[in-house]
């Protein structure tokens, strides 16, 4: 069961030179990129620990690359990969994760929505509970748009619905995950990834820790609504066969209601003002209509099954890495 923290908590620190690992996917962040590096080297500066940044470039159009280029020469702690296109923030993070080797990883956002001053927080919950991960749980922006609360609480309300994972509005990718939960990561081989899902599905001994997000230092979100749709999709898909059952139950559905004509038919045949051929017509039309939609969802479900376990294209393509 997850356990919950307050920022104001007394914390424990460890003398252990541990190394921790600060994942962050850049698309068009080179506004922020700076500021975000100089705000965890700040924080990072009083914790007994060795920290180095592993920054992924998802295909950005802007300056990102010449920055995170420019920071690695500058300070060799500062990884890179750079993808040969943009394959979505999901991805640029399990690749991340595949490339890292760390004790521990902390998943953040380069725009300083997540305030790098929690890093020493979710250390030391990590450490001090002898949990494997560490998530957030990010309280509700009074500022908001009434859309975009609106969005974000249906998102959560639509995935827990339709699919078997648990989500707690509010829940993003800004984490921390041991080497435990890393090595299990690596292993999954999905190619709709998820990781809120897969995170849940793992496992583990987990604590959640609440936050107040900051506004974004420059540039817009990402993430639209189609992306979050999308997002919502590749949750549903990946961790249920729902929506194929439920095509078992349209079908049934319809193939019973086409018995509702007959006793229409025999009314019309009793008052004489039926249409020759007309009855038969529409009780098969509706009775088989039914019937392929219930065949197509017990094949779905199988051919979905084939589908995740037999693709073998690459998750994403690095162009350039100095890992």
């Amino acid at each position: 069961m997850d356990k919950f923290f307050s920022c104001n908590q007394t914390t424990i620190m460890t003398q252990s030179k541990l190394k921790i690992c600060i994942l962050s996917a850049a698309y068009n962040e080179g506004e922020n990129l700076l500021v975000f590096y100089n705000a965890v080297k700040k924080v990072s500066a009083d914790l007994p620990y060795n920290f180095e940044f592993c920054f992924v470039n998802d295909g950005s159009q802007d300056n990102t690359l010449t920055i995170i280029k420019s920071l690695a020469q500058q300070d060799d702690t500062v990884k890179y990969l750079s993808f040969s296109r943009n394959f979505g923030q999901q991805v640029a993070l399990k690749a991340g994760i595949d490339s890292i080797d760390a004790d521990a990883i902390v998943m953040m956002d380069s725009d300083l929505q997540h305030p790098p001053e929690m890093i020493k927080d979710l250390i030391d919950i990590w450490q001090t509970q002898k949990v494997n991960m560490v998530n957030t749980l990010r309280e509700v922006d009074q500022d908001l748009s009434w859309f975009k609360k609106q969005s974000s609480k249906r998102f959560y309300q639509l995935i827990n619905r339709v699919s078997e994972l648990n989500l707690e509005p509010g829940q993003a990718d800004f984490r921390l995950i041991d080497r435990q939960v890393t090595q299990m990561l690596k292993q999954t081989k999905e190619q709709d990834v998820f990781l809120r899902g897969m995170i849940q599905w793992i496992g583990f001994a987990q604590a959640t820790f609440r936050y107040k997000a900051n506004k974004r230092f420059a540039g817009e979100s990402k993430y639209t609504f189609s992306k979050m749709f999308q997002l919502a999709l590749a949750g549903i898909t990946s961790f249920s066969v729902k929506p194929l059952y439920t095509a078992i139950y349209i079908g049934f559905f319809f193939a019973s209601l086409s018995l509702l004509y007959i006793p229409y038919i025999i009314y019309t045949f009793i008052v004489g003002t039926f249409i020759d051929g007309w009855a038969s017509l529409l009780v098969t039309v509706a009775f088989f209509g039914g019937l392929n939609l219930i065949v197509m969802g017990v094949m779905g479900i199988y051919i979905g099954k084939i589908l995740v376990q037999n693709k073998e294209r690459p998750l994403y393509i690095i162009q350039e890495q100095n890992l």
